[in-house]
């Protein structure tokens, strides 16, 4: 190692371990010197600032399209829908601060051009001679306050960048980490007073069977591990193999009762002594079996799935292997310099790929091409190159002399004669593949029938990847049974491989929850047999992972108290832990990982390097970077001073493009420091407990009232909060725009049928015109008698497709049955339907009345008006949400980081479906969720 750099801020290495050289390396300690550079520099950034948010840490709040509404139109501004009221937080954003927490702004402020600024003398005290009483009484950075000038506010006169909307999140996130922060502190207070009656209890029974729990009721005072106090009486940092064996896990708030009334269904057929009168009804094994069969509620018997085992018994019929390549005809050839070539039958099949890719847009992605090609070329040397018609050997070295266009065309061939089968000959195509897969579908554990997930081995093909992908265009190699590692029973019978072939391996690992396992060629990434996500061991996954972060609210307030006292110690890498720690907390940032050479370049906030972030004074810090899946993270958000301040050292030259920015720091060490705290902690545990706690608050303040529409959009809305705060931001969909515009059509049209329907009304009572004329004007949105006149075309055009697809699906039926064929002398006949309605329309038109059919009452005609205006609110509510939540990923959020029973408790609180919000897939899914959360469940 080469000596420190003169500024002092950095030293080098000549090269590490692997022989690369990593760049500069932060030295040890932060130089006084430094800190008060850095401090001088803020307080004339600071001056020139007029920041409404300076005293709100608004982490997280993006600034990169402006401001974030809670509500608003369709951006045509035309249609508004009524919300839900949310609750008002009372008194002022100061006033949600304890008194003793809000900022004296008399002591420790010093004046700079007339301007107030906070000291910074005690920046530079290193942490070792600071007493402990003044560690404690540093302020969180979520429960910092200062008095901010009325103007400022009011965003009257300030310039700053920061909008409004974006001001109001901030002040909503600040609030919510202010409860969690007292919400944490009365758990604890709670157990802790818990277990010290209980130790009294145990005390007063006597010494006669002294059990465990009772001899460290007189243990020594805490210790503490890494600056960390242990709670004394508090069980939650022992690991969960070390606790009490007398102590049983808790479960479930919502499942006691249920787990309290279940029946044992381990018990032989001996009969239950029930409480009061009559006896318990002997169940015989036969019954016990059956109910065993219909489900198994996993999430009322907790401790089942303690321990390591995760299974007992394993039965299961292996993988689904993709079909064996078919050659092309003859005639379909790929041609080179105008000239047909016969290819290898494994190079054919690659160039196959590329052939039906022809229309898309990754054969115009030039690292697509290039991929692609190079394997094709290495594919065909290996097994004997293309030939000509001669038979001589053809060398194809461009890419630009390549004509897939035969393989396409024929490609597409197939495409139309599959879609020309009809119903009946797709659903038999259906059948038989059904009946190829059917064996794979399920597996049985521990006796029981278990679904099992993605049973298919993927089919070889052309990668694509997600983002700015560098391997995209490579092949994916056919994976062979050789490559493929069994998991079984030592009980089971092992399933047979494909004829000709063997397995890799075959083994009996009961610590594991894969059914088969093998590497892709690509990344190199292990591919995985798992069960589906209905299954019970999926199932308990999400329940632990869910109830992880639910263990976190006891500890949140340490943590950041802890990471906001270190950003300003004198120790780089403490610092450095204590930064990154700010930013997945508040970001919501993955820690991320080291990368290989040959892998994507996609980082996360441990592995950030110089040029992935850039500084903008006072306290903005914009980030640009490859994320998870190769898509870009770009990110524009405000962090308060202190954290700015460090970034900007640790970007201090020598540093430079390629350096990382937390050089002494690695998601290893973040988790192992994180692993104080709670047992099971690590970083990516913050992205659910933030999407969780966050939500049950938006939750807690909307108000049980409106229709449900009214209440869904208000779950959204709340559910939109938690993606922008937690960070979940998605690009606009290519679609949404003519997804919009298909929307907005159907609104109008029903807002048409309204319309005739009060035309109607007019015919039965004339004089009802008089009475109310504009009753009987069109909606504002229709009031165009050119577009009505298109409208009436499109409504004749759709009736005549209804009518003609109809007819065709009849005819199919009757061949089907080989029965006679309707004649199309029958489809004209009724297509004479279409000129009654052109009838219709032309004199609808002129008169401005309708026909109403028989039977047609006045009443019956406002009934139908009522509902269609039912129609109409639900379609704007949904259109309204589509067009809020255009940027907001909120499926990311619902589905894996917003704990399920949120959701399933706002539903059965607010007498709204569960099907409204949670599809199908997600309802089998979070079963266990759906059944052991209640309308009173908090997270």
């Amino acid at each position: 190692m080469h000596g420190a750099r003169t500024n002092g801020t950095s030293s080098t290495v000549s090269a590490d371990t692997n022989g690369t050289t990593p760049g500069p390396i932060s030295i040890n300690k932060i130089p006084k010197s430094l800190d008060r550079e850095m401090d001088g520099k803020f307080d004339k950034m600071a001056i020139k600032s007029t920041n409404r948010v300076r005293s709100i840490d608004a982490a997280g709040i993006s600034l990169v399209n402006g401001s974030v509404e809670d509500s608003g139109g369709l951006g045509r501004g035309k249609r508004k829908v009524r919300r839900v009221p949310i609750k008002e937080s009372s008194g002022s954003e100061d006033s949600d601060a304890p008194l003793n927490k809000r900022r004296r702004t008399s002591n420790g402020i010093k004046k700079e051009n007339g301007v107030k600024q906070e000291s910074s003398s005690d920046d530079d005290v290193p942490l070792a001679k600071k007493s402990a009483a003044k560690r404690r009484n540093v302020p969180s950075p979520t429960v910092k306050r200062e008095k901010k000038p009325p103007a400022l506010l009011a965003g009257d006169s300030s310039d700053s960048d920061i909008p409004l909307a974006a001001v109001k999140l901030a002040k909503d996130k600040q609030r919510t980490e202010q409860k969690a922060v007292k919400t944490a502190k009365e758990i604890r207070a709670e157990e802790n007073k818990s277990a010290t009656a209980a130790g009294t209890k145990r005390k007063s029974v006597g010494n006669a069977n002294t059990s465990e729990p009772a001899k460290k009721a007189g243990k020594a005072p805490p210790k503490k591990a890494n600056g960390v106090k242990k709670e004394e009486s508090s069980d939650d940092d022992v690991p969960l193999a070390k606790r009490r064996k007398n102590v049983v896990q808790k479960p479930v708030e919502s499942t006691k009762k249920a787990a309290a009334g279940k029946k044992s269904k381990d018990v032989d057929t001996k009969p239950v002594a029930a409480k009061g009168k009559g006896k318990a009804k002997e169940e015989t094994p036969a019954e016990a079996d059956e109910e065993e069969e219909e489900e198994y509620k996993w999430w009322e018997n907790q401790a089942e799935t303690d321990g390591t085992q995760k299974w007992t018994t394993l039965t299961h019929n292996g993988v689904l292997f993709p079909p064996p390549y078919e050659l092309l005809p003859k005639h379909v050839k790929m041609k080179y310099t105008g000239v047909e070539v016969t290819l290898p039958l494994e190079a054919e099949e690659v160039a196959g790929f590329f052939g039906a890719m022809l229309d898309t847009q990754h054969a115009s992605n030039a690292i697509f091409v290039e991929n692609f090609f190079k394997d094709f070329q290495t594919i065909l040397k290996q097994h004997g190159g293309a030939k000509g018609p001669d038979g001589k050997n053809i060398s194809i070295q461009s890419f630009q002399k390549c004509d897939f266009k035969p393989m396409y065309e024929y490609f597409e061939e197939k495409k139309a004669e599959k879609k020309a089968l009809g119903t009946v000959g797709r659903k038999a195509l259906k059948v038989e593949k059904d009946k190829a897969e059917e064996k794979y579908l399920y597996c049985y554990l521990d006796g029981r029938k278990e679904k099992v997930g993605n049973f298919r081995v993927e089919p070889p093909g052309l990668f694509r990847g997600r983002g700015e992908h560098p391997k995209t265009g490579m092949v994916k190699a056919r994976v062979q049974p050789e490559q493929v590692t069994i998991n079984i029973g030592k009980e089971a019978t092992v399933p047979a491989p494909p004829p000709g072939h063997k397995w890799a391996d075959v083994i009996h690992d009961n610590t594991v929850t894969w059914l088969a396992t093998w590497k892709e060629n690509i990344n190199g990434n292990i591919k995985y047999v798992m069960l589906a996500a209905t299954s019970s061991l999926k199932g308990m996954s999400d329940f632990k992972k869910f109830e992880k972060a639910r263990e976190l609210k006891k500890h949140i307030d340490r943590i950041r108290e802890d990471y906001a006292r270190d950003l300003k110690s004198e120790l780089m890498a403490d610092r450095q832990r204590a930064t990154a720690m700010y930013l997945i907390d508040k970001l919501a940032l993955r820690a991320g990982n080291e990368k290989n050479d040959d892998e994507a370049d996609t980082v996360g906030c441990c592995s950030l390097r110089y040029e992935h972030i850039t500084l903008e004074p006072p306290n903005i810090v914009v980030f640009d970077f490859l994320g998870k899946d190769s898509i870009r993270f770009y990110q524009k958000t405000p962090v308060i001073p202190q954290v700015f301040k460090n970034l900007k050292i640790f970007k201090k030259a020598p540093k430079t493009r390629g350096d990382m920015i937390f050089d002494r720091l690695d998601t290893t060490q973040l988790n192992k420091h994180l692993q104080n705290y709670m047992p099971g902690l690590s970083a990516k545990v913050f992205r659910t407990y933030n999407a969780s706690w966050t939500m049950q608050e938006q939750l807690d303040e909307i108000l049980n009232q409106g229709t449900i529409h009214e209440k869904y959009a208000a779950y959204n809305l709340a559910n939109k909060k938690v993606a922008i705060l937690c960070n979940h931001q998605r690009t606009v969909s290519t679609t949404h725009e003519t997804m919009m515009q298909r929307q907005e059509d159907k609104i109008k049209g029903l807002r048409y049928q309204k319309l005739r329907l009060k035309r109607m009304i007019l015919s039965l009572e004339p004089n009802r015109k008089k009475k109310n004329p504009a009753f009987f004007k069109p909606d504002p949105e229709i009031d165009d008698e050119e577009w009505i006149k298109e409208h009436q075309v499109s409504l004749i055009e759709q009736e005549r497709d209804r009518i003609t697809k109809k007819f065709e699906k009849e005819n199919e039926k009757l061949r089907e049955n080989r029965e006679k064929e309707l004649k199309d002398k029958e489809l004209k006949e009724r297509l004479q339907v279409i000129k009654e309605m052109e009838a219709e329309f032309k004199a609808e038109n002129k008169t401005g009345k309708i026909e109403p059919k028989r039977g047609a009452t006045v009443e019956k005609l406002e009934g139908q008006i009522q509902k269609i205006e039912e129609r109409i609110k639900k379609q704007e509510t949904e259109a309204q949400v589509r067009e809020d939540n255009k940027t907001v990923a909120l499926g990311t959020s619902k589905i894996n980081y917003i704990d399920p029973r949120l959701t399933v408790m706002f539903c059965k609180k607010y007498d709204v479906p569960i099907e409204k919000i949670f599809a199908k897939t997600l309802r089998d899914k979070f079963k266990w969720a759906i059944e052991s959360a209640d309308e009173d469940w908090k997270f």
